[in-house]
């Protein structure tokens, strides 16, 4: 089974399409700020969250709480797509109910591997959250969306992805959204496959 979290108005076709509030296009009426989820433990292979995940868990306890419900119904190798807007960017900070800016380094939190290796390491400032939680995602990619803008200087050939990468770190408004692939890993799965 595939789910699309968050649906709203978006329709993913070969997908069980669930929100918080019922619309033509969903299947499902579920808060998913709520846990737990409805679904049985391993039993999705995919799910997308398409401009969903900035708009849930501005408490810390219950984002948390969705990160393990979304490990928990996940099969291991399943694809959580996740498409986000830039936190530092006017479409995330214009709308009142983006809750929570979403940011690929936020979701490494989320790795055990990367957890050991901040660990072996002796990199102190990173949290182990993966290891607390009793999850383990990878992010499969990363695309960065840049803003119309600087995406057609880029085009052009007048910017470079050095003088992006600099202008991101200073400025707002250059990164418009992040399109990210974030794979469960389970290893318990992984050792039962051998």
């Amino acid at each position: 089974m595939k789910l699309n979290l968050g649906s709203g108005n978006k329709t993913l076709e070969g997908h069980l399409n669930v929100d918080k509030f019922a619309g033509k296009s969903t299947d499902i009426v579920f808060d998913l700020e709520t846990t737990p989820w409805p679904w049985a433990s391993d039993s999705i292979e995919a799910v997308s969250m398409i401009h969903a995940l900035e708009h849930m868990g501005r408490d810390t306890d219950t984002f948390l709480n969705i990160i393990r419900e979304l490990y928990r119904i996940c099969v291991d190798g399943a694809v959580v797509t996740i498409h986000v807007p830039h936190p530092r960017h006017d479409n995330f900070l214009g709308d009142p109910t983006h809750v929570r800016g979403i940011t690929p380094q936020q979701l490494t939190l989320f790795d055990k591997l990367k957890n050991d290796e901040w660990v072996a390491g002796g990199v102190s400032s990173a949290t182990p959250l993966a290891h607390y939680l009793g999850v383990d995602f990878h992010i499969g990619n990363v695309t960065t969306v840049l803003d119309p803008y600087y995406y057609e200087q880029y085009a052009a050939g007048t910017l470079t992805l050095d003088a992006i990468n600099l202008k991101a770190r200073e400025l707002n408004n250059v990164i418009a959204e992040y399109h990210i692939a974030w794979v469960v890993r389970k290893a318990a799965a992984r050792v039962a496959h051998v």
